[in-house]
């Protein structure tokens, strides 16, 4: 069985507005690199190479010998460095002492799940204790492949396997320190945590209380059960963590006849692909619609306090949230950028009323709670628009569907298409630069990308079938919270031995394609992950790339070294480091899924033994050191 088709729900008929002209085609397809650099840095008022808290002037230089791509079932780093596994599926979090092992033949049950890691580790902020020697790290539990969660796959099905499945989901916090051998994970530890689809939250800002969230189960609209589907994430300057709920809608059945708010964010009869609905009630839509609209939520998290309950932050919007990267606004106001990973969908940003309040987490409880949430409009000429979705301004009126704000946040793409957003190809993880205040955005794909039927291409996505993926980039016209940007491509990604024009790209250094994860460090060098699907690696535009990968690229030059090549069948994502820059944590996620995206329990080993050589693939946060002890990419 494969994992649920990528989701394609936009049918609105806004913007043909960004039809690409001549001077944008050639710009954006034929212009190369030529736009890199100090030319557009100048344009946008800025120095060509900003100063380093970490290292001093001359901040982004890359010090490494790029490292060969490669189908190796092993993370492969360059000379001089160190990768060691750190936290796998199954391994105990730290809750208490004597948790269960790890049963290699899936056989652990589902209380000894919610004890342990969860499947398919993803997002992951590290939070400093002792500095650089001590820390929490925070991580994401995207989804499962049942064909290795449990020892029959799907074959059979129970009210077990669907609460290990839940198990396995959402969130782990584990303590984490630096040894004579190297990083452990802390156990016992009281911040040791685990958090799942069956974990207590609540509902705040504008949305919670509404008619739409409402249920039998919880009549006040306020308190909700589980995350999943955690993809990236966000750190709050105030020392939280945000995880983000990206593709919720494969875990709900649909009605045979969906009404139209359903149809657009894609729910469907026989659309829940793990069936938790058959012993959860309330994941079939039909019985409980309205349990549907209390996910795809930004849920904030506080590492530091395991007793706080989990908050789903509705006035960041309801979408199929990829991640939540916080920057600062001079004045201290937070700002929140926020891609939507699903074929021509769109890309957010909120914008705090207040400034964080000094006293952490506990001083700004509700910060996130209030503010204005826009959504972004890419204009041809390189200009571009923060569109306010605030309910009462512009056609956001009950006349047209949106009879308050707490609507408007639930009906996010409603609201969005109505106001002439641009449907991108898959935004994903976005990263703001902190010596420039760039912002990044990977759009990772689009194959349906100008095809029949499909919206054709357009300034910001320019390329019909778009397999690649590109990285789009602007800079506010003012602080971080102004309402105009210009923009520009870093690059598009692609291989220039490809014979098909689309697929070429124009990468400066290493190929790549797919771009997914995405970070710029604090000296300001631009980490970039990727995730092929696996059905696709090695084969057409990704001949010559059989395995996923992590790169880094000087934004002022162009150049992109690879500095890591994953395990068989894996995706490369999650990244993070101690302050001091000195180690980096990274995932690797599903090695050894097959080109079905879901394994065959007959055969769990076909594609991958990674990480222990012999047993079950298992995802696991992986550590990565110098052996000289130095600055990692220097």
């Amino acid at each position: 069985m494969q994992r649920p088709p990528l989701e394609d729900s936009n049918r609105s008929t806004n913007p043909s507005i960004h039809g690409v002209s001549g001077l944008a085609r050639r710009r954006f397809v034929q212009g190369g690199l030529a736009t890199l650099g100090g030319t557009w840095l100048a344009s946008l008022g800025l120095s060509g190479c900003a100063q380093s808290p970490v290292l001093g002037s001359a901040p982004r230089q890359l010090g490494f010998a790029s490292v060969t791509m490669q189908a190796q079932d092993s993370v492969t780093v360059p000379a001089g460095y160190r990768a060691q596994v750190l936290y796998r599926w199954g391994d105990a979090t730290g809750l208490t002492t004597g948790q269960p092992s790890f049963h290699a033949d899936a056989s652990n049950t589902a209380a000894e799940q919610a004890q342990q890691a969860g499947m398919h580790h993803d997002g992951m902020a590290y939070f400093p204790l002792d500095g650089a020697q001590r820390g929490l790290l925070a991580l994401n539990h995207e989804y499962v492949d049942d064909g290795l969660l449990h020892s029959d796959g799907m074959q059979t099905w129970s009210a077990e396997k669907v609460h290990k499945s839940m198990a396995a989901h959402g969130v782990s916090v584990i303590e984490v320190r630096a040894g004579a051998q190297g990083w452990e994970v802390v156990r016992p530890s009281r911040f040791a945590r685990r958090i799942t689809a069956s974990t207590p939250m609540t509902l705040s800002g504008p949305a919670a209380g509404h008619p739409l969230l409402q249920t039998a189960a919880d009549p006040s609209g306020r308190h909700v059960l589980g995350t999943f589907n955690n993809c990236a994430h966000g750190q709050t300057p105030w020392g939280t963590y945000l995880t983000c709920e990206e593709n919720f809608v494969n875990y709900f059945e649909g009605p045979a006849q969906p009404d139209a708010h359903q149809q657009r964010w894609g729910l469907k009869k026989g659309g829940s692909f793990y069936r938790w609905h058959e012993f959860e009630p309330r994941f079939d839509a039909r019985q409980h619609p309205n349990e549907f609209n209390r996910f795809g939520w930004v849920v904030e998290i506080d590492p530091l306090d395991p007793t706080h309950t989990p908050i789903k932050r509705t006035a960041l919007g309801r979408a199929a949230h990829e991640g939540a990267t916080v920057a600062q606004t001079a004045d201290g106001r937070v700002v929140v950028y926020m891609g939507e990973d699903a074929r021509f969908e769109y890309l957010y940003k909120f914008v705090s009323r207040d400034a964080v309040r000094p006293g952490g987490a506990a001083a700004n409880r509700d910060l996130l709670d209030h503010g204005t949430l826009y959504v972004a409009r890419f204009n041809p000429d390189g200009s571009g628009d923060w569109l306010p979705l605030v309910h009462g301004q512009g056609p956001l009126t009950a006349a047209n569907g949106f009879d308050s704000q707490g609507t408007v946040l639930i009906k996010t793409r409603q609201a969005s298409d109505l106001l002439g957003a641009t449907k991108m190809d898959r935004p994903e993880w976005t990263a703001v630069d902190p010596l420039t205040q760039t912002v990044y955005c990977t759009l990772t794909n689009n194959s349906l990308r100008g095809q029949p039927g499909q919206p054709g291409v357009d300034a910001a996505n320019p390329r019909a079938n778009n397999t690649m993926g590109q990285i789009i980039r602007w800079r506010e016209q003012g602080d971080l919270a102004a309402q105009r940007f210009r923009w520009d491509h870093l690059m598009l990604a692609g291989d220039r031995q490809l014979s098909r024009n689309e697929a070429q790209g124009n990468i400066q250094g290493d190929v790549f394609g797919s771009p997914d994860g995405l970070w710029v460090d604090p000296r300001g060098v631009l980490w970039i992950q990727t995730d092929v699907s696996t059905f696709t690696l090695g084969k057409g535009d990704y001949a010559h790339l059989p395995n996923n990968q992590m790169l880094a690229c000087n934004p002022e030059t162009g150049e992109v070294r690879r500095f890591l090549v994953g395990p068989n069948g894996c995706e490369v994502t999650g990244i993070c480091t101690t302050p001091d820059l000195r180690a980096m944590f990274i995932n690797i996620q599903h090695p050894g899924e097959p080109t079905s995206e879901r394994s065959d329990p007959a055969q769990p080993l076909k594609v991958s033994r990674w990480p222990d050589g012999q047993g079950r693939p298992r995802s696991a946060t992986v550590v990565i050191t110098k052996t000289d002890g130095g600055v990692i990419g220097t």
